[in-house]
């Protein structure tokens, strides 16, 4: 079985950028910045002939290239517990029309469709195990945080290998095919 899901790799640049705002929260699980992305869909465990399909439906996709930009932060609760910590993205057309494109083709292959709605951010943190008042006056502190844009033009297809503890913070995450949203404008 693999574990996929498709998303936005972000330039080392970008990721310095945030792993600058990090720390300062005792019992937080930060992620690794190599992890930073932005998932468009989270696949989950699949069977490898199910991946070529996967990798079929993605490569037919057609989008143009957009301007990325990552702004404020802020947390999700579930529970009425703060369960992570995030960096957004703001909005825009084409990032959303990309992440349609991508639910659309995977459901044509037969995957259910994602029941979550569709919420751009990069993760900071796991922090089920933090005080909430710390998580606010980090959301408080940072909540006009402003990174540089960045153009995108592809997506990637990863794979996560859950690490030792089998927790997020510890999981690989291994690019296995880039989709170029420049060629597939022209083509």
């Amino acid at each position: 079985m693999l574990r996929l899901f498709v998303a936005l790799a972000l330039p080392a640049t970008l990721r310095a950028e945030i792993a600058g705002l990090v720390g300062g929260i005792p019992g937080a699980r930060w992620v690794p910045p190599d992890n930073y992305h932005l998932t468009l869909r989270f696949i989950g465990e699949i069977e490898p002939w199910r991946a070529q399909e996967v990798d079929d439906a993605l490569m037919a996709i057609r989008a143009r290239p957009f301007t990325l930009q990552l702004a404020g932060v802020g947390t999700f609760e579930k529970a009425g517990r703060i369960q992570s910590l995030w960096v957004g993205a703001e909005r825009n057309d084409a990032l959303t029309h990309l992440q349609t494109k991508v639910e659309t083709a995977l459901q044509r292959v037969g995957l259910a469709p994602e029941r979550k709605r569709f919420s751009p951010h990069v993760t900071l943190a796991r922090t089920e195990r933090a005080a909430p008042e710390k998580l606010m006056a980090f959301v408080q502190a940072y909540n006009l945080f402003r990174a540089t844009p960045v153009e995108v033009e592809h997506f990637t297809l990863f794979s996560s290998r859950l690490g030792k503890e089998a927790s997020v913070e510890a999981s690989v995450y291994t690019p296995e095919v880039d989709y170029d949203l420049v060629a597939r404008v022209a083509a």
